[in-house]
């Protein structure tokens, strides 16, 4: 039973159930919003305050028998809820998977365009260097007297030995 419930049951506002709970220290159990939950125990224990009450006896000085006892929520399973939150669950990754595949696409298409700029400067540095290679496989111009090298040698080594008649 919950405290509305309880406090049509005794002829009491919802608001006295709970300051008697209160005063009495009962730990009583919750459901999953946190709502009391009263047994026919709690419901017994606060009968017998309401008539103390009415027979004149001081709020302090009321004394009720009770076990000791220890509050605990009860979650009641609620499959659908279940269901509903896997679905969700599901949901989200997909969005998540969606958005790691747009970043990637995105970066992807960013490498290609960089990819496209080095390819396009390789081409122009390739076309300098065949330039620049064309230009320096002609031969150069020599004048006739500067070709030869060798003979030039030879001739020199014929007139060192004529001189000392080798």
């Amino acid at each position: 039973m919950n405290t509305g419930a309880v406090s049509k049951l005794l002829g009491v506002s919802s608001s006295t159930i709970q300051r008697w709970v209160k005063h009495l220290g009962l730990e009583m159990e919750r459901n999953e919003f946190g709502h009391f939950i009263y047994t026919e125990e709690d419901i017994s224990m606060l009968k017998e305050f309401k008539e103390q009450i009415q027979k004149g006896v001081p709020v302090q000085e009321i004394q009720i028998k009770r076990q000791t006892r220890r509050g605990s929520v009860k979650v009641q399973e609620r499959p659908i809820g279940h269901l509903q939150l896997l679905e969700r669950i599901k949901r989200m990754e997909r969005a998540l998977d969606d958005k790691a595949d747009s970043v990637v696409t995105y970066q992807l298409l960013q490498h290609r365009r960089e990819i496209e700029e080095l390819r396009n400067q390789i081409q122009q540095l390739q076309q300098l260097i065949d330039k620049n290679l064309s230009i320096h496989e002609e031969p150069p111009s020599t004048p006739t007297h500067l070709k030869p090298s060798e003979p030039i040698k030879h001739k020199k080594k014929m007139r060192i030995r004529s001189l000392f008649g080798f």
